[in-house]
Formats: C-alpha cells, structure tokens, sequence
C-alpha cells in the first residue's frame, strides 16, 4: 500500500503530484523548488540560497515521513545554469557529510516559478 506523504513545512505541490509517496519503506520525493512554504514564493537569494531552501524542503518532508538525511540513496539534481553547480554543490554537501547518496546533476532549460535548482530524491527505510 502506498502512503501519500505531505506537510505544510514544505511548498505544496504546484501540480498534479505528492510531496512524497512511500510504498514498501522507500520514500520518493517529488522535485523540490526554492519555494519558502509559509509564504509560496522562491526565496531571496542566488544559488546558496536556493539550494538551503530546497535542502530544508527536503528535510521536512524526510522528517514527516519519519526518514532523515541518512536514509537518503539517491538524488537527482537540475541546475538552470551548470555554472552554479560548485555553489550548489557545497551547501548541498554540507547536509550529507557522512556517507552520501548517490547523485546525479543536471543541466536544464528552465525550472518552474524561475528556480535555479531543484532536486528530488530517494530515500530507502
């Protein structure tokens, strides 16, 4: 059985998807944007920014599913500009200083509402 997972310490969804779906202790997190969730606008910044937000994001939704940082196996993560990837990089770093995920990243065109990143994520029970 499947179990939509959904917080308001996060943005809500801005289309038709869950924040989270866990299905046999693997929890799927849907691609999180910069969106401050109390007041569902990207927040102010560059890519530092940016990046602690949809890390914090994440974090909520981990923490309502009842996972945390080192449960998380894979993520995927979708830059607007390669050239933000270092910074992007650093902070993103910073909350998996043990141990790791799995990674991929990603150059795109565009990211909704404007973002210049956005990641999603796999984290495993």
């Amino acid at each position: 059985m499947k179990r939509i997972i959904q917080t308001e310490n996060a943005p809500a969804a801005i289309g038709p998807y869950s924040q989270a779906i866990e299905k046999n202790g693997t929890l799927y997190i849907s691609g999180q944007i910069p969106v401050n969730p109390a007041t569902g606008q990207i927040v102010e910044g560059g890519i530092t920014e940016q990046t602690t937000q949809v890390m914090e994001n994440i974090r909520a939704i981990l923490k309502e599913a009842g996972y945390e940082f080192s449960d998380v196996v894979k993520s995927t993560c979708l830059l607007a500009d390669m050239e933000d990837f270092k910074a992007m990089n650093e902070v993103y770093g910073s909350y998996y200083r043990l141990n790791p995920p799995a990674r991929a990243a990603f150059a795109v065109k565009a990211l909704p509402m404007g973002a210049l990143v956005e990641i999603e994520t796999i984290a495993i029970k």
